[in-house]
C-alpha cells in the first residue's frame, strides 16, 4: 500500500505540473484571440473613456505576466473572476452547466464501457467468425465518424425525417436538473456512446485474443474448464488493463467532444457554454472551462492508472 500511495502522490504532482503548463497555454491562446474583450463587451458605441475604464477594471491595461499571475493565483484560491457577459462569478456560471455535462458523461461511460468490453470479449472468443467480422467492420466504420456527423444522423433518423418520437433539441427550464429530461438525454448519450464503444471494443478484442493464446490460459483449458469460464474468469480480467488506458483516453476525449455534441443538441452543459463564451469573447469563462477540461484529462488518466494497478497482480506486486 505504501508503494501505491507513493505512486498516487507522484502522479498528483505530475498532474499539477501538467495543469500549470496547460494554464500557460490556455492564457496565451486567449491573449492571442483577435479583437479586444472590453471592446467586444461594450460594442461599437463604446467611447474611449468607457473603454479605458473597463480595461482598467478587467486588468487588461496590466502587463501580460501580471494578468497571468492574477488569474492563476485566483484559480488556486478558487476565485475564477467574473463573467463579462452577465457580471456573475465564473464559478456560479459554470456550476449548473457542469452538473449537466458530468451527468451526460456519466451516463455515456456507464453504457459504453461495459458494452465495449463485452463486445470485445465476445468477438475475441468468436475470432474470425461472422460476429467478429461484422463487429470489426461496424466498429471501424463508427470510429471513423466525427461526433457531429453521428449526432446529426441520429437527429435526422429519430427526430425529423424517418421517426419523430425523440426530441432533437434539449429545452430546459431554469433550476431544472438533467435527470428531469430523460427523453431529451437519449440522443446526446447515444452519440457519445457511439464515439467511445468502437475504440474500447477493438482494444478489448486485441488484448483478449493475446491473453487467450497465453500459456496460463492453455493450462486452464487443460484442467477441463469450459471456454466460457476461461474467457470470463481468466482472459477478460487480464485484458482489462490496456482497455482501461484506452477507455480513460476516450472518456477524457469526451470532455472535449461534448462541446460538439452539446452544440448539436443545444444541451445546456459546459460545451455549449464554451461555444457561447468564445463567440462573445467572455475570456474568464473560456479560460476556466479550458482549464477544467484539462483537469478532467488529468483525473481520468490517474483513475485509469489506479484501475490498471488494481486488476493487474504484477503491477500490484511491483508497487508493494
Amino acid at each position: 500500500m505504501h508503494g501505491i500511495t507513493a505512486f498516487v502522490v507522484r502522479r498528483l504532482l505530475l498532474g499539477a505540473v501538467t495543469l500549470l503548463l496547460a494554464s500557460v497555454i490556455i492564457f496565451a491562446a486567449t491573449q492571442a484571440l483577435p479583437g479586444d474583450a472590453a471592446r467586444s463587451f461594450l460594442g461599437r458605441s463604446a467611447t474611449p473613456e468607457s473603454l479605458a475604464e473597463l480595461q482598467r477594471q478587467l486588468g487588461l491595461d496590466e502587463p501580460v505576466t501580471t494578468q497571468y499571475w492574477d488569474w492563476i493565483s485566483g484559480v488556486v484560491t478558487g476565485d475564477l473572476g467574473s463573467s463579462l457577459a452577465n457580471r456573475l462569478p465564473v464559478t456560479e456560471v459554470i456550476g449548473e452547466r457542469l452538473v449537466y455535462s458530468l451527468f451526460l458523461m456519466l451516463l455515456a461511460a456507464l453504457i459504453s464501457v461495459p458494452l465495449g468490453v463485452a463486445l470485445g470479449a465476445v468477438s475475441a472468443r468468436r475470432r474470425d467468425g461472422v460476429f467478429d467480422q461484422v463487429t470489426s467492420v461496424v466498429t471501424l466504420g463508427l470510429a471513423a465518424l466525427p461526433e457531429f456527423v453521428v449526432g446529426i444522423a441520429l437527429a435526422v433518423l429519430f427526430s425529423t425525417t424517418v421517426f419523430t418520437f425523440l426530441p432533437s433539441v434539449v429545452v430546459t427550464e431554469p433550476g431544472a436538473r438533467p435527470w428531469d429530461y430523460p427523453k431529451e438525454l437519449i440522443l446526446p448519450v447515444a452519440t457519445l456512446v457511439i464515439a467511445v464503444v468502437p475504440y474500447t471494443a477493438r482494444i478489448m478484442r486485441a488484448s483478449t485474443v493475446e491473453i487467450l493464446e497465453s500459456d496460463f490460459v492453455e493450462m486452464a483449458r487443460l484442467k477441463g474448464l469450459s471456454e466460457r469460464r476461461v474467457l470470463w474468469r481468466h482472459a477478460v480480467p487480464n485484458a482489462l488493463a490496456p482497455t482501461f488506458q484506452v477507455t480513460a483516453i476516450n472518456l477524457a476525449y469526451l470532455a472535449g467532444g461534448i462541446v460538439v455534441v452539446e452544440a448539436v443538441f443545444n444541451y445546456p452543459g459546459i460545451g455549449l457554454l464554451l461555444v457561447d463564451a468564445v463567440r462573445g469573447r467572455d475570456v474568464p469563462v473560456v479560460q476556466a472551462l479550458a482549464l477544467l477540461i484539462a483537469g478532467l484529462y488529468v483525473v481520468l488518466n490517474l483513475l485509469a492508472d489506479l484501475a490498471t494497478i488494481l486488476v493487474s497482480p504484477r503491477l500490484r506486486t511491483s508497487l508493494s
